[in-house]
């Protein structure tokens, strides 16, 4: 096993024809993840442009920017379920498509509602492309090797997140309009996986003939396990959210930042959690086990939440926010992989997408509770419950989960 997963994954072997080919699976696969983050990514720079230019209402306007987040948590269970039902290729080349269609669509509207409806589309469709591109990585490699390829999408989300708003707001400098057509980029990734991951699917299909079992998929839902891996994702989302959400807005309050100034912290926490997963994560999970580097990871993030509430300068900030990112680079694909590990292969795309959903879920709750609380106390009390949350979520994984995991 450890050969195997030293060949599949390991940067500097000598690639086989076999190896080729996977690494090439791998490459379109993270490729096709990463559009969940492009969906809101490349439209969030230019909002305030479409707002201005179109008249819409600013108070609703947040909303074309979020409502992607609660059509992925609506719809990525179902589309998981369909996928494993009837093909995770199919549904993830159809949803590649619907991704082009409902993203470039926006561009051709004017109106509040129409630009609303095509968002959630794209919601829908990145939920389909979550639950698929998820599956059929999970069931491209086994242990070790499944979970350091999990924590490479975990990876390559960081820096997807880094990479596409930047994108956005460059395309956006000459026309706002243009932003809608990189969506176009899920017809290319189509005909790729058509064509690379074909041979991977009905090979899987002949040999296994997975079968879709909703008795089994009931049952694995009510297990105590799988909530708690569930629940732990949703929450480790919501604060990562909440991060994102609220530090700019404290740097602004005692640095007086700039705008760049909270993109390089934003950046050193996304560059820290894309580090650990991709060189990290699997070797800590192998030595000290899944239960171990979740609470450890929680632990990170709750310690650098309540660190920065005590800092004023960004020399302290800055180190705090990566390895806050370090934290939560250990947290999601760990929590990935043990509900990978815990599912059957013929149901492992409808329990990761499930994950994905509570993810997303996650990060539209995230604002709903914690605005409310920044409207009667302050940023560091903010800070402080979140790490409360942090803690008590990675010692109760800790505590139940640690023999079963």
């Amino acid at each position: 096993m450890k050969f195997r997963f030293e060949v599949c994954l390991s940067p500097g072997y000598f690639l086989s024809s076999t190896a080729m080919l996977r690494a090439h699976r791998l490459l379109i696969l993270l490729s096709a993840g990463s559009l969940t983050t492009m969906a809101g990514g490349v439209f969030a720079p230019v909002l305030p442009e479409v707002v201005k230019q179109l008249h819409l209402d600013p108070a609703l306007a947040g909303s074309l920017v979020s409502i992607h987040c609660l059509t992925i948590a609506l719809f990525s269970a179902p589309l998981g379920i369909l996928a494993d039902r009837f093909g995770r290729l199919r549904v993830l080349v159809l949803s590649l498509l619907f991704y082009a269609l409902f993203g470039v669509a926006g561009a051709q509207f004017s109106t509040f509602w129409l630009l609303l409806a095509t968002r959630a589309l794209l919601g829908v469709a990145s939920g389909g492309i979550a639950a698929a591109s998820m599956g059929l990585l999970a069931s491209l490699y086994t242990e070790p090797a499944r979970t350091q390829a999990l924590a490479y999408a975990t990876s390559t989300l960081a820096l997807a997140g880094i990479l596409f708003p930047l994108l956005g707001g460059w395309v956006g400098t000459m026309n706002w309009h243009y932003v809608f057509y990189l969506y176009a980029v899920g017809v290319p990734l189509a005909l790729l996986a058509l064509l690379i991951l074909k041979e991977k699917q009905s090979q899987e299909n002949k040999e296994k003939g997975l079968l879709f079992n909703g008795s089994q998929l009931a049952f694995l839902f009510k297990h105590y396990q799988t909530l708690h891996l569930l629940v732990a994702i949703s929450i480790s989302s919501a604060i990562m959210y909440g991060f994102l959400i609220y530090v700019p807005f404290y740097l602004k309050a005692i640095l007086a930042s700039n705008t760049f100034v909270n993109g390089v912290v934003l950046a050193s926490t996304a560059l820290g959690a894309a580090f650990v997963s991709a060189l990290g994560t699997s070797r800590f999970i192998q030595k000290w086990g899944f239960e171990t580097a979740i609470a450890f990871g929680f632990g990170l993030m709750a310690t650098m939440f309540i660190a920065i509430a005590q800092f004023s300068q960004l020399i302290f900030i800055l180190p705090a926010a990566l390895i806050f990112g370090v934290g939560f680079g250990l947290v999601l694909p760990s929590l990935y992989a043990a509900l990978a590990n815990i599912a059957p292969a013929e149901l492992r795309s409808t329990v990761l997408a499930a994950g994905t959903g509570s993810g997303f879920l996650g990060q539209f709750l995230s604002p709903l509770f914690l605005g409310p609380i920044l409207s009667f106390f302050s940023f560091k009390f903010i800070f402080y419950a979140v790490a409360c949350v942090a803690l008590a979520t990675g010692l109760l994984l800790l505590l139940l989960d640690a023999k079963n995991i």
